[in-house]
Formats: C-alpha cells, structure tokens, sequence
C-alpha cells in the first residue's frame, strides 16, 4: 500500500477513486455475473462470486478487519452487478461500457489533479491493491489502524522522495526496482 500511497498524495485525486474504483470494480462484475460456475443447492455461483473470494483470499492474509470490510462492499458490489446483469444482455453490456469508461475517466482526471501516472503504469499488481487500500483510508480517517497508517505512509515517503515510484517499476509487490537496466558488453564489441 505504501508503494500505492506514493501515487495518491492529492485529495481530489484520493476523492475520484473513492468513486472510480467501485465503478470500475462493479462493471466487471457485472459480465462474470452471467458465466455460472457451479449450482450449490438450487443457488448459482458464477465467476463474479470466484474472482471475490480469490481476491478476498489475498486480502484476509495481508490484514483481517480491512478484508472484513472489504467483504461487505464486494458483496454489495455483487449485489448490484447481478442486477444490472439481469436486465439483460443489451442493458448489461451498456451499464458495463458506462460503469467502467467512467471509472476510468475518473481515475485519469484524479491522476491528472496529481500530476503523475497511475501506479499501475508502474506495477499492475497495484489494481488489486487500489479497493484495499481505499478502504484502509476510510479506517484511518476514523482514527483505527494507525500503526498501518505510519507504515503506508513512511514507505510512500520513502518511495516518493527518493524518486523511484515515477521512472521505476518494482521487481515485486514491496520492493522496487533501483533504477534502469542497462546493457553490460564486453570490451571491444559494438
């Protein structure tokens, strides 16, 4: 979160993702609301269901109230994706394109008050980090998590003084790159 965190320092932009993020999290659900997976006791469930409890997974093991928290807003992002998905194709496809290009104009428009890419540009891992960490926003404005909120905000920082987080993408999740690779050729060659 702290490799995150670097990339959302404005306000306006931490306030379009408060909205972007669902949007975009809620048109995806909405096309895995109609592929079924398996009927458990007369009750469908679909791909949308399986991507939640996989991402889920990863967020109960990295912390447990944030990834109890992020269970009810999934499941009430499910909820409204298996709505929209059953007003039909033609609706669902539409809400879809609607919920995710505006998810993403937002996100771009928040990015733009920030004057710096999105830090997926830099780490494509950082999409699944993007709902937890807003929602680790939430307990931190409400004064729970400190300690967590040091951490993310230390690491942010670190990352964003040194310079890394704009030029550089990280080798892993936590720990970035330490800058271009440049090519090594023997002595005489071209």
């Amino acid at each position: 979160m702290g490799f995150y965190a670097a990339y959302h320092q404005d306000a306006r932009n931490k306030a379009t993702h408060f909205v972007g993020v669902p949007l975009i999290m809620l048109a995806i659900l909405v096309p895995l609301s109609w592929i079924p997976i398996v009927q458990v006791s007369g009750f469908d469930l679909t791909a949308a269901m399986l991507l939640s409890v996989a991402v889920l997974g990863y967020y109960f093991v990295l912390d447990v109230p944030l990834a109890l928290a992020m269970t009810l807003v999934i499941a009430v992002l499910i909820a409204l994706a298996e709505v929209i998905a059953g007003l039909g194709t033609a609706a669902g496809w539409t809400g879809f394109a609607a919920l995710f290009i505006g998810g993403w104009i937002l996100q771009l428009v928040g990015h733009a008050f920030e004057g710096r890419r999105p830090a997926l540009v830099d780490n494509v891992f950082q999409i699944f980090v993007a709902p937890m960490f807003l929602v680790a926003e939430v307990f931190f404005a409400l004064g729970y998590k400190p300690e967590v909120r040091r951490a993310v905000q230390q690491r942010a920082s670190e990352l964003s003084s040194s310079g890394r987080t704009a030029s550089a993408a990280p080798s892993s999740a936590s720990e970035p790159r330490r800058g271009p690779r440049r090519r090594v050729r023997a002595r005489g060659t071209r």
